[in-house]
């Protein structure tokens, strides 16, 4: 089988970056597959007329969107085709010098002086059970009880018995959805929703579903109409400012939704990561419909991105079965990370840094506002992020792209598409990732971009 060359001469600057894009054409066009081996660096550097360190950058290009794999001395392949799902932030390592790709929240030297002073307690008067326990009942009862009060403290009340402690939202996530999903029923969520949510309802077996949104989230007509058409389990929503659109759905709505669910015995599995960093007056989907809800919160992102550590309510009648879901996979959450956050929530830390975190939140926001004077955009005053519509003419890749030359990560509206449609084009942007200097920098370059011609360059990085 011939190896694929692109043309000679069809390549533009910056040519490291034509060059992978002409290999993403080549995907697109069929004439590379999944395994296909790619050119050696001096066989390209040769056909092309281009440095070998060209060729080197175009290929670390590909690897650092996934595409490409290479070994010494077998060379470089295919990894994976176009239509398997991207992550939309960027990589550990990448060219970008801002990262505003990615959902972190605010943290600086408050953070870190709060966790050496714990990490110091904890040397003196750790809990046994912590290090020597291996019974989840045993080494996390004074954690789910702690859990319970931290729930409480932002008005959301459950039964000790129902409450599971995890690694994180993401882990309650995939727990609850492998609790009620069975091979061949279908997930519903939002047409704009989580981006790993696709390929989790592919891994069990389900299939996914988009539901029209609007303003407020989940449109409730849309959602009664694919329970009528789909072999409807549960329902995956996100109803605060966490979703990518940032919608916050009222309380009427909610309630509208969880009848529907109700009526068509659909699950709910409603994700809060943000939990108590938002102001309340808002019912949650557990207050609703306690019977059908798994509530989904954590510390990650609302207090530090290191503390990985979420909490489940559970419906009663599926308690056994998250339980056991559970043992197979993580078998318990780490002890010694729920006791740290235990600790933070005893002694008031947990709260004073949730307070420090709104102050930081508004004062970037502020900063946003300035900065995109007269550009339309999404945001929330307790939201991570902001939604940026792009402007006629500019397209998620281009902008994206062109935004990464400029030493600026953002991530692209698409890779939260979770319908077959395509959607305006848009970008999510973080104002929690990176320092306020750099932040203020982003923001001014993002902003001038939007004013300039768009640049019909690159395809899907």
């Amino acid at each position: 089988m011939d190896v694929w060359l692109p043309e000679p001469g069809s390549l533009e600057r910056p040519i490291y970056l034509s060059l992978a894009e002409k290999v993403v054409e080549a995907l697109q066009a069929g004439k590379l597959a999944e395994g296909a081996r790619l050119p050696t660096h001096r066989e390209l550097s040769f056909r092309l007329k281009v440095s070998a360190q060209t060729v080197s950058r175009a290929y670390e290009e590909l690897a650092r969107r996934g595409l490409v794999t290479s070994s010494v001395g077998r060379g470089s392949f295919v990894k994976h085709s176009l239509d398997k799902p991207a992550y939309p932030h960027s990589p550990e390592r990448s060219e970008t010098s801002i990262d505003l790709s990615i959902l972190k929240p605010v943290s600086d030297s408050t953070h870190l002086e709060h966790m050496r002073r714990v990490l110091q307690d904890l040397a003196v008067d750790l809990p046994l059970t912590n290090f020597f326990s291996f019974r989840p009942n045993n080494a996390l009862a004074r954690h789910r009880s702690i859990g319970v009060d931290w729930l409480r403290s932002y008005g959301i009340e459950v039964d000790e018995r129902n409450l599971m402690v995890t690694n994180g939202a993401t882990p309650g996530m995939t727990l609850a959805l492998m609790s009620v999903l069975s091979p061949g029923s279908t997930l519903l969520s939002e047409e704009i929703g989580h981006h790993t949510l696709n390929p989790l309802a592919t891994y069990l077996g389900s299939k996914l579903h988009a539901v029209k949104i609007d303003s407020e989230g989940i449109c409730p007509d849309s959602l009664e109409q694919a329970c009528l058409e789909h072999n409807a389990r549960a329902l995956f929503i996100m109803p605060g400012p966490i979703s990518p659109t940032v919608s916050v759905m009222s309380n009427g709505r909610r309630a509208e939704i969880a009848e529907i669910a109700r009526r068509h015995g659909l699950f709910i599995v409603e994700n809060d990561p943000l939990g108590a960093l938002v102001d309340r007056g808002l019912l949650s989907f557990v207050e609703l419909a306690p019977e059908r809800t798994f509530y989904i919160t954590s510390l990650t992102k609302s207090l530090m991105p290191g503390l990985r550590t979420g909490y489940v309510v559970v419906p009663s009648s599926l308690i056994p079965a998250i339980t056991n879901r559970s043992l197979v996979t993580t078998w318990m959450a780490t002890p010694l990370i729920a006791e740290i956050a235990s600790r933070w929530i005893e002694d008031g830390t947990a709260k004073g840094l949730i307070d420090w975190q709104r102050k930081a939140l508004a004062e970037r926001h502020k900063l946003a506002a300035e900065l995109l004077g007269g550009v339309q955009y999404l945001s929330h005053r307790q939201s991570l992020h902001i939604w940026l519509p792009l402007p006629k003419g500019h397209t998620e890749d281009g902008f994206v792209a062109n935004a990464r030359l400029r030493g600026v990560g953002v991530a692209r509206g698409s890779a939260f598409t979770l319908s077959q449609h395509a959607q305006p084009p848009a970008i999510r942007i973080s104002v929690g990732s990176t320092r306020p200097d750099e932040l203020r920098r982003g923001l001014e370059i993002i902003s001038a971009m939007l004013t300039e011609e768009p640049e019909p360059i690159l395809h899907r990085l």
